[in-house]
């Protein structure tokens, strides 16, 4: 077909197609791997109705494999060490450890594994498998691809937002103490709060 065109436009039709194949090219799947140094993997829960505690876990490790251009993922997994827990409060770190809530000595680690991902015109929701305390639920996790660049080092890093919740009787992590008004002690929600930076694997070429 290109023979019957004019020379000048066979030329901005070659140029047109190296054009779309680069992009193709360069919007492609790769692994990234989470940077436990920029990630923060927070929760609160509610204190005797008045106040929130803020607490996360400070050892974990995971991947994504994603398309940050296009905001696909096909794949994410991470793995939290339970025992890791931190409240800034040495006492209640102990309790949380303890078999009322996490027994950690018996589940050292949960785990998220993801199981779909779709954007829309503001967020993005991913939907995965949560096992913690034994117990594997699925959780659903909702915000942003805040975006991509390189750093001084060359490396390629992106970096996401993400809130969700659960129950934690869901997991059968059921202690219960109340006020004497009734109240609990602590909440059975507890929110999910993830500041997540990733750094996209090297290549054998790399």
């Amino acid at each position: 077909m290109m023979t019957f065109l004019p020379k000048h436009m066979r030329i901005w039709v070659l140029i047109c197609a190296f054009v779309f194949v680069s992009a193709v090219a360069d919007a492609e799947v790769a692994r990234y791997d989470i940077d436990p140094e920029h990630t923060t993997v927070g929760f609160s829960a509610v204190h005797m109705l008045v106040s929130n505690v803020q607490g996360q876990f400070k050892v974990f490790s995971g991947l994504i494999e994603m398309d940050p251009e296009a905001k696909t993922v096909n794949r994410a997994e991470v793995t939290i060490k339970t025992w890791s827990i931190n409240t800034n409060h040495h006492q209640r770190d102990a309790h949380l450890r303890s078999p009322d809530f996490l027994d950690v000595d018996k589940y050292p680690t949960m785990t998220y594994k993801l199981k779909s991902y779709r954007k829309t015109d503001n967020h993005e929701t991913a939907v995965g498998d949560l096992t913690l305390h034994g117990v594997t639920k699925e959780v659903t996790l909702v915000g942003n691809l805040i975006g991509v660049t390189k750093d001084p080092t060359g490396n390629i890093r992106a970096g996401f937002k993400l809130e969700g919740k659960i129950n934690r009787r869901d997991f059968n992590v059921n202690f219960s103490a109340t006020l004497d008004n009734g109240g609990m002690i602590v909440s059975d929600e507890i929110i999910i709060k993830i500041d997540m930076e990733c750094i996209k694997a090297k290549t054998a070429s790399q």
